[in-house]
């Protein structure tokens, strides 16, 4: 909730920083709590009751607590890879590794 520039929500800020993480800045975000039926819609549309809600091209992945949980077990590196984009962690890592 709120925006990626002033999450109003500490699970909107983890999605907002897990995403700055991977290098990923290229995405919609929509700030629910000035629209209380896109709020109502998107819990309709995805059968999820909670938010954030994060969509890979399109696809429902989960709220905060799944999008970390593949941040920490490396899904979403890969899926990431799927739709193109590097993750900006594989850049941190090979640095790392030439130290």
């Amino acid at each position: 909730m709120g925006t990626p520039e002033q999450p109003q929500c500490g699970f909107s800020n983890a999605v907002v920083q897990i995403l700055r993480l991977h290098g990923v800045r290229d995405y919609a975000a929509y700030n629910v709590l000035d629209d209380p039926q896109l709020r109502q819609g998107i819990k309709d549309y995805s059968n999820w009751p909670t938010i954030p809600q994060v969509y890979l091209n399109g696809e429902f992945v989960g709220g905060c607590d799944i999008l970390l949980q593949m941040h920490q077990n490396g899904d979403l590196v890969e899926e990431l890879k799927k739709l193109g984009i590097r993750s900006a962690l594989l850049d941190d890592t090979k640095d790392q590794d030439s130290k």
